[in-house]
């Protein structure tokens, strides 16, 4: 099977999805809901596969996405729980969403006149769905939401009072949640805390879902946790930032990325490697050619020896710069690596020289040393990229997913 994959190909392994989403679970209060954040294609992993698997938690209330289109996309996978979308919804969306019973996140007056009209012109045609909204509140990004001032006040009154549309809940995302101090995290859960409140008890209504944890506030900030929380980066393996806490939670790594040597050759001393003769070797070289390049998502920037992989459990440094589709490594000091040898990218070998402990390549050393953050660098990969998704150490076919 995986000889058609023999390029590049990346797995996913569901185990680790399940035991990191179980892990953050079990430090929420028990009534405390999650959402599984699968928003940029599950952040690279795949949403489809992951949503269905988690889906037939009890614990995963829904899933959030960043668009309309990725929430469309899950419901026609037959993901049924849930589905928020945290960033602006335009208008065209509106009809389908309603009736897939799809949450929009409003912060604009006119998006509270679309989605009323939009109910209004299904009751005539018989319809009887309503929007289930969440209130989007800025606390300290300055991106979306209303400001939790008179303003924002009067918004979520105007929202309560909307014909066709009921508050199912109110949310903020922290900007610095992933920092070790965290002072400003807490002045902002106050903030907003203080505004829920405020509304609340203004218009007589207990809002159901109030949420604002993030995966790095589900591990440092308990007193967040809330009715709801919302789990994304974590789930997938890898860590908000280096300054989280790593000693409260169990997460594991969820990616590997594997590819093949295409092609080995010897070449002498003073020959340039790659796109402008940025390398020359100072002596006789072994290297290889690996059929991945940045037209995968495999990042330009870990060229000039900054990057390396794993062959037969040794480290084979990158030299010269990484093409669209293909890079060169430095095998010289690995004399049984042949053609057709397996490559890791992402992951952890033996040496087969059997000495040692096994050599490793995380999504957090790829990210530092290419100048990215780690989950940037998964939802660079792209298309050209299949997942291989594992489960009890089988890989699934589409219909077993």
């Amino acid at each position: 099977m995986l000889d058609e994959y023999s390029r590049v190909y990346a797995k996913v392994d569901l185990d680790a999805i399940s035991h990191n989403v179980d892990c953050m679970y079990n430090s929420l209060p028990r009534n405390t809901k999650m959402l599984a954040v699968v928003k940029t294609d599950g952040y690279g992993f795949g949403a489809v596969p992951i949503a269905r698997m988690l889906q037939n938690d009890v614990y995963i209330w829904g899933f959030a996405t960043a668009t309309a289109e990725e929430a469309f996309e899950l419901r026609e996978a037959g993901v049924s729980k849930p589905i928020l979308v945290l960033g602006y919804t335009f208008p065209y969306a509106y009809e389908r969403m309603l009736r897939e019973n799809i949450r929009p996140a409003v912060f604009r007056y006119d998006m509270l006149n679309h989605l009323s009209e939009r109910v209004k012109k299904r009751r005539a045609q018989g319809g009887k769905e309503v929007f289930h909204v969440h209130i989007a509140v800025d606390c300290g990004m300055s991106r979306i939401g209303i400001r939790p001032d008179a303003d924002g006040e009067n918004f979520v009154k105007t929202a309560l009072a909307t014909d066709g549309i009921e508050v199912e809940g109110i949310f903020t995302h922290f900007a610095r949640a992933d920092e070790a101090d965290l002072t400003d995290a807490h002045t902002r859960l106050k903030e907003f805390g203080d505004f829920v409140s405020k509304v609340e008890e203004y218009n007589g209504y207990k809002i159901p879902i109030v949420h604002c944890s993030n995966s790095a506030s589900i591990i440092d900030m308990p007193e967040a946790h809330m009715d709801m929380v919302r789990c994304g980066v974590t789930m997938y393996g890898m860590w908000p930032s280096e300054e989280v806490s790593r000693n409260k939670i169990d997460i594991k790594p969820v990616m590997s990325l594997y590819s093949h040597i295409s092609y080995i050759k010897d070449i002498p001393e003073n020959t340039p490697v790659s796109y402008g003769g940025t390398f020359v070797s100072d002596r006789r070289m072994r290297i290889a050619t690996i059929p991945v390049g940045y037209g995968d998502g495999y990042p330009r920037s870990l060229s000039g020896g900054k990057g390396y992989v794993l062959i037969h459990g040794e480290k084979a440094r990158i030299i010269g710069r990484v093409c669209m589709d293909q890079f060169m490594v430095d095998i010289s000091g690995i004399p049984n690596a042949k053609e057709g040898d397996e490559v890791i990218l992402i992951g952890t070998a033996e040496s087969t020289f059997g000495e040692g402990e096994p050599a490793s390549i995380t999504v957090e050393e790829l990210g530092e040393i290419s100048g990215r953050f780690n989950y940037e660098f998964t939802c660079d990969l792209n298309h050209r990229v299949p997942r291989l998704y594992v489960k009890d150490g089988k890989i699934l076919k589409d219909f077993e997913i």
